[in-house]
């Protein structure tokens, strides 16, 4: 009875988790179909005005659409060493609420970012780069940071859940939650730099929101993600060259 109990209690956890997936991604979609010019043709407007919560809120809806799927991981690691009772569904919520605050605080400082370069003229309706300097900046800053040191310390720990949680863990709600701030913060030093491409092609623009969630997803996977990072870095310091020469000589 024990062991049905606690499926079901994960199963309880699962749903919700996945549930605040979809209830973002709904959300954004339902902002996509109510506005002629895209989402970020309003949160635009309200980035050069004085709409900073309303930016911040479609911030926070871009990072958990994005970011929660990319957690799975780390969580389904968390929740198997419940089969054999070191943790519990609620400290497993615990930790997702951890990673979530990390993202939100993440999601006010794209939010002051895209408010910052709205009112300095250098984002179109859509959120995305009028500044060719800006783009390339952009491209080289995101590929360099691909190739860091920095980035495969984050990523390494991302890619090896386990273990991090065998030299972090222990019992309590209280340090589940110090456990899912410290991997937000790893998992925001491996990936801030890829969302700051939105404004290349322009904020929570759903094409870029699908293929970086795709890839961000890919990339945490040790399978797959090692032949992914440093060749995109290359592509993406390939774009902003590319970029920069063809400004200079046109």
């Amino acid at each position: 009875m024990t062991g049905q109990v606690s499926l079901t209690r994960q199963g309880t956890l699962w749903l919700g988790f996945f549930a605040l997936i979809l209830l973002a991604w709904a959300a954004i979609f339902a902002r996509v179909a109510q506005a002629p010019v895209g989402i970020w043709g309003v949160v635009c407007t309200s980035a050069a005005g004085a709409g900073g919560l309303e930016l911040w809120g479609m911030w926070a809806l871009m990072v958990a659409a994005m970011m929660l799927p990319t957690f799975v991981p780390a969580l389904r690691t968390f929740v198997n060493m419940g089969a054999a009772g070191a943790t519990h569904p609620i400290e497993a919520a615990a930790l997702v609420a951890g990673y979530a605050l990390v993202w939100i605080i993440g999601a006010g400082l794209g939010a002051g970012a895209q408010w910052v370069l709205a009112r300095a003229g250098m984002l179109a309706q859509d959120g995305s780069s009028l500044s060719v300097w800006l783009t390339v900046a952009l491209f080289l800053g995101a590929g360099l940071y691909q190739l860091s040191i920095f980035k495969a310390a984050c990523l390494a720990k991302c890619r090896m859940p386990l273990t991090y949680f065998m030299g972090r863990w222990a019992p309590g709600v209280r340090r589940a939650l110090v456990m899912g701030v410290e991997l937000g913060l790893i998992c925001f030093g491996c990936c801030w730099a890829l969302m700051a491409l939105a404004f290349v092609g322009g904020t929570m623009s759903l094409v870029w929101m699908g293929l970086a969630t795709l890839f961000m997803v890919l990339e945490k996977l040790p399978q797959i993600g090692r032949p992914l990072t440093r060749p995109a870095g290359y592509a993406l310091i390939g774009a902003g060259a590319v970029l920069a020469l063809r400004t200079v000589l046109t």
